[in-house]
């Protein structure tokens, strides 16, 4: 190996933080060349995850390090729903093979050296009128400044509630509201404001009232967009789904 391709291998090693999967963009930004990535893959100076994806030897790709190359590749992608909710601590019981619910705002596929890794389903979601480089209550986890991004609990059972009837069944929707009671009802407030869901705006406030939950006392439904007066109908694998105004 010539002294110009130690070095850039050397300064590839130490710009690049644990458990980070590398790019060919990446790579080349740091002067690697796709042949000399080839070189480096066949000498064993860099593995091949796949397809213009790659990683140092001995040093598999990180949970929190992945999300952020694929938040590069997707747009608004964010930790949400039921995942969120148990990042915050929100849980009912722990899943034997959990599975990481991302969601962003256009038709996406995750790689697969993603999910063959971390167990994952994506969701092409647009709950809320917001644009998509400015989601409401979405932040790096822990307010790490390399975090993946998250839902806050407000946001996450949201759009938990928004899978009931879909693929969310209800009864662990309720389960888990349940353990909501530290919600800020003025942070859901804003964003029931701007949901367009009349599905699950009225749903949160009839779990939030069945459950006696402190926020559900905040919120007053006049106030928010819960459509016509009329009952909201949806038959299901649960059954039938009906939520009053």
């Amino acid at each position: 190996m010539t002294t110009t391709q130690r070095n850039k291998l050397n300064l590839l090693y130490s710009q690049t933080p644990t458990g980070t999967p590398l790019t060919s963009v990446d790579l080349a930004a740091r002067g690697v060349s796709a042949d000399l990535a080839v070189h480096y893959v066949r000498a064993g100076w860099l593995t091949r995850l796949a397809r213009g994806v790659f990683c140092r030897p001995n040093d598999p790709p990180t949970l929190h390090q992945s999300l952020a190359v694929l938040g590069r590749q997707i747009e608004s992608l964010h930790v949400g729903g039921k995942s969120a909710l148990e990042w915050h601590g929100v849980t009912h019981y722990l899943r034997l093979v959990p599975v990481l619910d991302l969601y962003g705002w256009g038709s996406a596929r995750l790689p697969d050296w993603f999910t063959e890794r971390f167990p994952a389903r994506y969701h092409r979601k647009r709950l809320f009128e917001e644009q998509p480089d400015a989601l409401l209550h979405v932040a790096p986890f822990d307010q790490g400044q390399k975090a993946p991004a998250v839902s806050s609990p407000e946001r996450a059972l949201l759009e938990l509630l928004s899978e009931v009837g879909v693929r969310q069944p209800l009864q662990e929707a309720r389960e888990l509201a349940e353990g909501t009671y530290n919600l800020r009802a003025d942070v859901l407030r804003e964003l029931l404001l701007h949901c367009t869901s009349v599905k699950t705006v009225r749903l949160c406030l009839q779990l939030g009232r069945e459950i006696s939950l402190p926020w559900a006392a905040k919120l007053d439904p006049a106030q928010l967009p819960t459509g016509s007066k009329r009952a909201w109908v949806s038959r299901s694998a649960d059954g039938l789904l009906v939520l009053k105004p």
